[in-house]
């Protein structure tokens, strides 16, 4: 019993660890967002703000089209989710529904392209671009976030698709019900916590991505929030430091709060119960 205790309390102890191992760069940036020039100079640095200021704000919004550039980054984040979740379910459905050579072949192939690097497809998306005449366009990055958050969105929505008893199903056959009012009656309604997850991961990955903006995107008025964070650092790689914070911590607003609404749904056991023993 005392071993059991002592157990827990060292994972405890873990899990502390690793939050506040989380926590510091976020609470960093925000104390960082809210110092004036004067702090950040410092030999000795502070948490809390000795004379907290909203100037790196409001010189940030100055320096940058910062509001643009979250239109931008929204736009594709959104986009990118809801195409990817509508392609992904069906397909998900048919994979773990069917487990055929192909589709054991085509989930083998999807964890296989997870670990391409961007700069081997970079070049084929944007001869791709080019031709649709998408380069330097919020509609061409779209579809760029799209391809490349399909396939983990497919990987992931196949577990939950396996993890939906294939009793209930089958007792709403025996009803009479055929496989379109099956789908959208009983299956799609408890996929809705694996559908809002990888919703989530394609919203983040889209928002938070990098490398695919800033080689598509050219022009100032079509850029995504990374890509107007770098325009903080100078030439010579100094970075006015309060104003980057400030930016960067009004970039991962967006994230937290996405995930502070919908994270109820993603815990949500919503197949406790659906099926008596």
């Amino acid at each position: 019993m005392r071993t059991r205790k002592s157990a827990r309390a060292g994972q405890y102890l873990a899990l502390l660890g690793y939050l506040v191992f989380l926590a510091f760069p976020f609470l960093w940036l925000i104390s960082t967002a809210f110092k004036p020039p004067r702090e950040l100079g410092s030999l000795h640095p502070t948490w809390i703000p000795k004379g907290p200021t909203l100037a790196n704000f409001r010189q940030a919004f100055d320096e940058q089209p910062l509001l643009d550039a979250a239109l931008n980054s929204l736009t594709a984040a959104v986009g990118a989710a809801v195409i990817a979740v509508l392609i992904a379910t069906p397909m998900a459905y048919v994979m773990a529904r069917h487990r055929t050579r192909l589709a054991r072949a085509a989930t083998g192939w999807v964890v296989v392209s997870q670990a391409f690097p961007f700069v081997l497809v970079i070049i084929p998306l944007f001869l791709v671009l080019k031709n649709l005449r998408l380069i330097n366009s919020v509609p061409g990055l779209i579809m760029v976030y799209v391809v490349w958050a399909l396939p983990f969105a497919l990987w992931m929505l196949v577990g939950y698709v396996r993890a939906v008893p294939t009793e209930l199903e089958e007792a709403a056959a025996v009803d009479g019900a055929g496989r379109l009012r099956t789908l959208v009656s009983i299956t799609a309604p408890l996929l809705a916590p694996g559908i809002v997850a990888t919703a989530l991961f394609a919203f983040i990955s889209a928002w938070n991505e990098f490398f695919f903006a800033l080689v598509l995107l050219k022009t100032p008025e079509k850029q995504t929030i990374p890509v107007v964070l770098t325009h903080f650092i100078g030439a010579e790689g100094a970075a006015d430091l309060g104003p980057l914070a400030a930016a960067a911590f009004l970039a991962t607003l967006p994230s937290l709060v996405v995930f502070a609404i919908i994270q109820k749904r993603i815990t949500g056991g919503m197949l406790a119960g659906a099926v008596k023993s």
